[in-house]
């Protein structure tokens, strides 16, 4: 193995992908950190309990999260929150039934669901461009849609995110998944079978797979599925029971994360550290997790953040998504925007 692609294998061995990946650490046995209440005061009402559903392995991504508890924010909004970090494939299904309050899940997954009845909402964007992609070593050759045409390309599995991305970018160059060979890796080895030159494509997230790439030398080329149609990207769903029964809390979780977002995007640094004392073990690789929050910041704000501020919804993004997962027949029962998105509790309500 080249010193490359061994770097490569030993970056993505830390834990740092940011969905779908296997396994995963349990964070849910104690509160977070800074959201204990304090002395007790009986003037003072009781705190408002929140388990929130991170569903991915604990990382740098999650910074606005930690810096928000940290720094007493959760706190101040009258909240005990409760992360719980580990990878859960029925996280949507948990906060639909209200064993979870909030959770982070992608557009893809969310509107599927509610077509077949889960009574969730998603009530803030995240990622405001769609972290998921294509990426390639720039020297295979590979600079849009139309070159995959007979590339082999791995993938965890024909289902999620990645698979319906997949799908809209060849389409967007009027190819199907028959035109080339999709190789799949359970195991979400497809980054170092890349490394390893095993195929020449694979699908990853922009602030991760190609961001380790590059840190080995290896230049690497990303296509992403903005450009073609869009689909809403990673955001803060709630059950609508918990919603109708929690809103205040709910839109004051929301406000305190957001605030934290504003705050590490001018200084990075206030997350980087915040991440680091909520996860003591990523301080083994400074330079991965200093590259991974900087990605991670960009895919914060797309038109609409841009426009209106990080957490807004576009609702004509999530119209043009629903049709297009229709398309795919993955909408089972019809569904629309106000069946799905609640921006009741953003601080600017949208």
């Amino acid at each position: 193995m080249s010193s490359p692609v061994r770097a490569l294998a030993i970056l993505l061995s830390l834990g740092l992908l940011v969905a779908g990946c296997g396994g995963g650490a349990d964070r849910s046995a104690a509160p977070a950190s800074g959201s204990s209440a304090g002395p007790s005061d009986e003037a003072s009402p009781k705190a408002v309990e929140l388990t929130v559903g991170l569903g991915y392995i604990p990382s740098v991504q999650f910074a606005p999260f930690y810096l928000a508890d940290q720094q007493g924010y959760y706190k101040e909004a009258g909240l005990e929150v409760t992360f719980q970090n580990k990878i859960d494939p029925d996280l949507i299904a948990l906060v639909g039934q209200g064993s979870i309050d909030i959770g982070l899940a992608d557009g893809t997954s969310v509107i599927p669901a509610v077509s077949q009845g889960i009574p969730i909402r998603y009530v803030a964007t995240v990622y405001g461009r769609f972290p998921s992609i294509v990426y390639a070593k720039a020297s295979a050759g590979i600079a849009r849609a139309a070159d995959l045409a007979g590339k082999k390309l791995g993938i965890p599995g024909r289902y999620g995110s990645s698979w319906i991305m997949l799908q809209a970018l060849l389409k967007s160059a009027k190819l199907s998944p028959d035109d080339l060979e999709i190789v799949e890796y359970p195991d979400f080895g497809q980054g170092a079978a890349l490394a390893a030159g095993a195929v020449d494509a694979a699908t990853g997230f922009v602030n991760n797979e190609p961001v380790q790439l590059e840190l080995t030398g290896e230049s690497a080329t990303v296509l992403r599925i903005d450009d073609v149609t869009p689909l809403p990207g990673n955001g803060l769903i709630v059950g609508a029971a918990t919603l109708d029964t929690k809103r205040d809390a709910i839109a004051g979780f929301v406000a305190a994360t957001l605030r934290a977002m504003e705050e590490i995007k001018a200084d990075p640094q206030a997350g980087l550290d915040a991440a680091l004392e909520a996860v003591p073990e990523l301080a083994s690789a400074p330079e991965v997790q200093t590259a991974v929050l900087a990605a991670t910041i960009e895919t914060w704000s797309g038109p609409a953040q841009e426009a209106n501020g990080l957490g807004a919804i576009e609702k004509a993004d999530w119209t043009a998504s629903i049709e297009y997962l229709t398309s795919l027949g993955l909408v089972p029962r019809p569904v629309t925007v106000d069946d799905i998105v609640d921006v009741g509790v953003l601080p600017d309500g949208g």
